[in-house]
């Protein structure tokens, strides 16, 4: 799960994975919260090899550090999980700007799931989660092969799902001018 290497490599959906070797670093500003994540990934061989209090005491950790996988509360006083996931992504810190990220949060909403993509998150759980939806999200994040893109403010994993041409009516307007003038120039030479 370490950085860029397995990007564009899908993985086998019979794939075994084994995670007890992963760095995985937990950021949450509530101790309770902190302690049932940590406990929910040892169930499946996580080890948690930095749990954090706050995005300042992660950011002191990943200067130094590799990590390969980041969970993250969206809600912390001083720098929120956004904030922080913004920040990570544009740190210049290989590999640590492209671990995964999941973020948690307690109440979601639309502009919430909105954020979260924007920031460069690979994924969001809300709170409180099952053991199988994070092993589920985690499993998840380790075979998105999407790659990495820096397009205006944003830097993160392509925030496009689908794979393969669009059916639908096209939207843009340069390609609709396109079809616009072939249908005309027909129609003329007709």
């Amino acid at each position: 799960m370490r950085g860029m290497n397995g990007v564009g490599e899908s993985l086998r959906e019979s794939a075994v994975f084994n995670f007890a070797g992963a760095v995985t670093m937990v950021i949450d500003d509530s101790p309770f919260a902190l302690e049932l994540t940590a406990q929910a990934l040892l169930g499946f061989g996580i080890k948690v090899r930095h749990a954090c209090g706050s995005a300042a005491e992660a950011i002191g950790v990943l200067r130094d550090r590799p990590v390969d996988l980041i969970l993250v509360d969206c809600e912390m006083p001083g720098m929120s999980g956004y904030e922080f996931v913004r920040w990570l992504r544009r740190s210049g810190l290989e590999p640590n700007a492209f671990a995964p990220v999941i973020m948690t949060a307690a109440h979601v909403r639309r502009s919430k799931v909105s954020e979260a993509r924007d920031c460069g998150a690979n994924f969001l759980i809300t709170k409180p989660f099952s053991a199988g939806v994070l092993l589920e999200r985690i499993v998840w994040v380790a075979r998105d092969a999407r790659p990495f893109l820096e397009v205006g403010d944003y830097f993160g994993p392509d925030r496009r799902f689908r794979s393969g041409s669009w059916e639908g009516v096209e939207r843009r307007a340069e390609d609709r001018k396109a079809e616009f003038e072939a249908q005309r120039r027909a129609s003329i030479e007709l």
